[in-house]
């Protein structure tokens, strides 16, 4: 095979339609007409001599070729982003860029307001547009469309680049006129009304059924190990409303420790430690591999570890 006379556009179309395994949405989202990229399919069915792309019940399925090459062309494609990214260095002073990342409820309130504030100080005219785990699927985040995602991870494709944030222990919110201020124990904590709060993941969120307690999160599971269970009576996924709702007297928020903290001003609401062990959990933040290596990127990626900094002097990263 003559190199010289390959169309390197080509494999651009192949990356988009084996993820896209639609010839209309890979259209759009190369910007291309419905037919352009029905020819350019078959032009990398004449190239690899293999269909590639096979119409079944479930829709366009790819062959075992192309799932054999996918990896090989989406490693040139991240090798040529990064031959062609400019060397000069980012300049945040003079960028009007608009940065897209998904941070969680407990992430848009403990991180994005310091890293507001040293952005706007460094990069006036620079946007921030944050979005809601809701608002965004993983391949966004993989073909670049969100810079990046910042949230606590199950899985996450193998791909990703991705940061330890920080990790975090969880404390309970409750009101200055809550009896319970005076006998915090186990058995009261039981006793007590709950709020619940949680959304961590991708995707549009469902209603939760208060029995399923593995579907409930690390308050509850750390509850079901000592064979216990709490009185939920909200459910809610914002931990702005959590914090509200906890100044009632009959309530108890279990939140984030950092998102608990940031209720310490006010005076009609006590922070306490749990009256049992609930694990540690880490925030992360994970970025396409199409982003490693841009310098605009890397400069925001940059100023979040200095705002993680001012608190957490070790972050790990792993790609």
């Amino acid at each position: 095979m003559n190199l010289s006379r390959i169309d390197l556009n080509l494999l651009v179309y192949f990356d988009v339609l084996l993820r896209e395994r639609s010839v209309t949405k890979a259209a759009n989202h190369l910007g291309i007409t419905q037919p352009a990229m029905s020819n350019g399919l078959k032009r990398l069915r004449d190239l690899f001599s293999d269909p590639l792309l096979v119409r079944t019940s479930e829709g366009m399925s790819a062959t075992a070729r192309a799932l054999e090459l996918q990896p090989l062309v989406r490693s040139a494609l991240v090798q040529i982003d990064r031959a062609v990214q400019p060397k000069d260095d980012f300049d945040p002073a003079h960028s009007k860029r608009v940065f897209r990342i998904m941070a969680s409820d407990y992430a848009e309130s403990t991180l994005i307001p310091g890293l507001l504030k040293r952005v706007r100080k460094r990069a006036p005219d620079l946007i921030l547009d944050v979005l809601t785990p809701s608002d965004v699927t993983f391949l966004d985040v993989e073909q670049g469309r969100v810079d990046m995602a910042i949230n606590r991870f199950d899985k996450i494709p193998q791909s990703f680049h991705q940061r330890v944030l920080w990790s975090d222990s969880f404390s309970c919110l409750l009101s200055v006129h809550n009896p319970l201020v005076f006998d915090f124990t186990l058995e009261n904590y039981l006793q007590a009304r709950h709020i619940w709060v949680s959304k961590t993941g991708f995707g549009v969120g469902v209603g939760v059924n208060p029995k399923d307690v593995q579907k409930l999160g690390w308050v509850d599971e750390a509850l079901a190990k000592l064979d216990q269970k709490r009185r939920i009576s909200v459910f809610t996924r914002h931990y702005q409303v959590a914090m509200l709702l906890s100044s009632q007297p009959d309530l108890i928020a279990t939140l984030p420790s950092r998102a608990a903290e940031l209720m310490r001003h006010n005076p009609d609401v006590v922070i306490k430690p749990p009256p049992f062990p609930i694990p540690n959990f880490d925030l992360n933040m994970a970025w396409s591999p199409l982003l490693q290596n841009n310098p605009d990127h890397r400069w925001l990626r940059n100023q979040i570890s200095k705002v993680v900094d001012a608190n957490e002097p070790e972050i790990r990263e792993r790609d």
